[in-house]
């Protein structure tokens, strides 16, 4: 038996006995035991295998730059980083922007606003679409990550990392349009006869990145391939939640009707999802290095 066979049989055995992904764990620890953390090796893991739950947000703090590759400055520069937070913080409270009461994604989001220069003059101020986009990545990152300082830093890098797709995002519907023709084209076709194709939730999918519409224990998985440099695993998000409920899109004839249903998705098929999403984005992209 080859090495690469004996690890398939291995890992086909560990899937079988509920150890999926034991072999996967042992490599990432391999990787972040290098004094210097390999960006390109991390980035193709994630893009490769779900993070361990335990290691996810160090990896995403090393791969959104909150954290050097070199592991003895890390100490250093996330205690300045926490200090930076408290500085903020203490800035917002001095000016009575937020207060003890303002919920923890608000605060989150004042203190970004100070931070890039965007802070209203008053907290009353309508916020704007992009605020909106901060909150719900906020609420969603909140259940994912329990320290404070970290989940700030998080959600602050990873919109950031959203921007610089800026240049993608409106290219996504027309990705979404053309895979969905290729697994199911009467399922595109019954889009297009009830004119919903312009009007699914593009904005839930691709600008917040699906928080909102999947539970967070699955959304992490998605964002590990987010965070470690493919926007494109959204597109087979959304194609995969229209073959997966296609009998009652099928039976829906309106397009404010399947974009009501699509808003609002039942959670409980969200792992599976997740998974053959995935499994589509390996098959349509082949299999995926840190560019993909």
């Amino acid at each position: 038996m080859t090495e690469d066979s004996q690890r398939n049989f291995r890992s086909v055995y560990y899937e079988k006995v509920g150890f999926r992904g034991v072999e996967e764990k042992k490599s990432l620890e391999i990787l972040l035991k290098d004094d210097r953390l390999d960006i390109e090796k991390l980035c193709t893991f994630s893009q490769r295998f779900p993070l361990p739950s335990m290691y996810r947000a160090l990896v995403w703090k090393v791969l959104l730059g909150i954290l050097p590759p070199h592991h003895e400055s890390h100490a250093r520069v996330m205690l300045y980083r926490k200090e930076q937070y408290s500085d903020v913080l203490h800035a917002l409270k001095v000016i009575r922007f937020v207060s003890d009461a303002t919920p923890q994604v608000e605060v989150y989001l004042r203190m970004s606003q100070l931070e890039s220069g965007r802070l209203p003059r008053s907290p009353s101020f309508p916020l704007e679409p992009e605020d909106e986009v901060f909150l719900a990545i906020a609420k969603a990152m909140e259940e994912m990550v329990e320290d404070s300082v970290d989940c700030y830093w998080i959600i602050r890098c990873f919109v950031n990392q959203l921007n610089k797709y800026r240049d993608s995002l409106p290219q996504l519907p027309k990705a979404f349009e053309q895979y969905l023709n290729l697994e199911d084209s009467r399922l595109l076709s019954h889009l297009k006869t009830c004119s919903a194709v312009s009007k699914l939730p593009y904005d839930l999918w691709f600008k917040r990145c699906f928080a909102g519409c999947l539970p967070e224990s699955s959304l992490q998985r998605v964002w590990d391939k987010v965070v470690s440099g493919s926007c494109k695993i959204l597109v087979f998000v959304a194609v995969e939640i229209l073959l997966t409920f296609k009998i009652k899109v099928m039976a829906l004839n309106s397009a404010e009707k399947i974009t009501k249903f699509l808003e609002n998705i039942p959670q409980d098929s969200s792992d599976a999802i997740v998974s053959k999403a995935i499994d589509l984005w390996h098959k349509h992209c082949g299999t995926p290095v840190h560019s993909a």
